[in-house]
């Protein structure tokens, strides 16, 4: 695994697994964009040759601020597992599965729920910054407001001990390691492993408009499926130095949207640290930079986006891919179920 994740939680012994359990996955919305790439796919592609990885199309989690457009999550559930694919996830080393075909997440979550306080639930930073951000106030829907227990099922069920997650998600996963000390007390046994955080050190792309993290809800987003055309496009968007007037002056390079994807996305760090010291000093235009760039970013999305064009022209694989995982997965968490219950002392009939 290559050094882009931090551990969060070093308590967790992990010496004795030879493969540890990563689970992460995505919210279909819509499809996935550079931030994502940035973020976690590739990080996932890595992971996937070291670790027993799942990721979890989370619909059912969709849903909860999406229920009166099911149609919006389904529909996307094809695209996002299209750009899985495209981008290096192996369906032979990755486990890629729907998360509402998973019966045993909404009984675990229902078991969960049992330990778990309303009050509990709305002190979590991250729920309620959440619900500030949508304007919920007190129409919050349940499934929202209850969505950290879900998130512990859907950890626990597949026995993860990392989870990928950005640094505002890290309540989640203390709200999880909440939940499975709750459950390891009440049965009395170590039944649940306590999973930790891992943090991605590099930092979130911002749009391209500058303004905050690249989002499909903003409109600031360059998606991973993108045409030449519409990359060259978002390029000459981009901000750069509002105060770089002419290309005699100097230029800042801190907030430059596009040294930002520079830095992510050039293959060659140190042409990119002249260009900095150059428009830093002044006598670089922007027009300059930023055609290096689409050059970068054209040649990176080019095979990621013809990969796409071939995974999605044959959906009849894209479906084998996800009834695969999805039946392998569905045996894993049933069997975690079937302990938690069996340990509880629930009827098996």
């Amino acid at each position: 695994m290559k050094a882009d994740y931090i551990l969060f939680e070093p308590d967790v012994s992990t010496a004795a697994d030879a493969r540890l359990v990563v689970l992460t996955g995505d919210r279909p919305t819509g499809p996935l964009h550079l931030g994502h790439y940035i973020g976690s796919l590739r990080n996932r592609v890595d992971l996937q040759d070291t670790h027993d990885q799942y990721v979890l199309l989370a619909d059912a989690q969709a849903l909860t601020d999406n229920g009166d457009n099911p149609d919006k999550v389904v529909r996307n559930i094809f695209e996002v597992a299209c750009d899985y694919l495209a981008c290096g996830l192996d369906p032979e080393k990755t486990t890629i599965c729907v998360q509402s075909c998973l019966p045993a997440l909404p009984e675990l979550t229902t078991l969960y729920m049992n330990l778990v306080t309303v009050a509990r639930l709305e002190r979590n930073p991250t729920i309620k910054e959440e619900i500030r951000s949508r304007g919920f106030e007190r129409d919050i829907p349940a499934g929202f407001l209850c969505y950290p227990v879900a998130q512990a099922a859907d950890i626990t069920a597949f026995r993860a001990t990392l989870v990928p997650v950005g640094d505002d998600q890290v309540p989640m996963i203390e709200q999880t390691n909440e939940i499975v000390r709750r459950v390891n007390r009440l049965v009395g046994i170590d039944l649940l492993p306590s999973c930790r955080a891992m943090l991605s050190k590099v930092g979130r792309l911002p749009g391209i408009d500058g303004a905050g993290k690249m989002s499909k809800s903003a409109g600031n987003a360059l998606n991973l499926s993108a045409t030449p055309v519409e990359i060259s496009n978002a390029v000459k968007m981009m901000y750069t130095d509002k105060d770089h007037l002419r290309a005699a002056d100097p230029g800042k390079i801190e907030g430059n949207v596009v040294f930002a994807y520079l830095d992510a996305f050039d293959p060659e760090p140190d042409a990119v640290r002249t260009l900095k010291e150059h428009y830093s000093a002044g006598g670089l235009g922007d027009s300059v930079v930023k055609k290096r760039l689409e050059t970068v970013l054209q040649e990176f999305l080019a095979p990621i986006r013809t990969r796409r064009l071939q995974v999605s022209s044959d959906p009849g694989y894209v479906r084998d891919v996800l009834r695969q995982g999805t039946e392998a997965a569905r045996a894993v968490t049933s069997s975690t179920l079937a302990q938690v219950k069996r340990a509880m002392g629930l009827p098996e009939i």
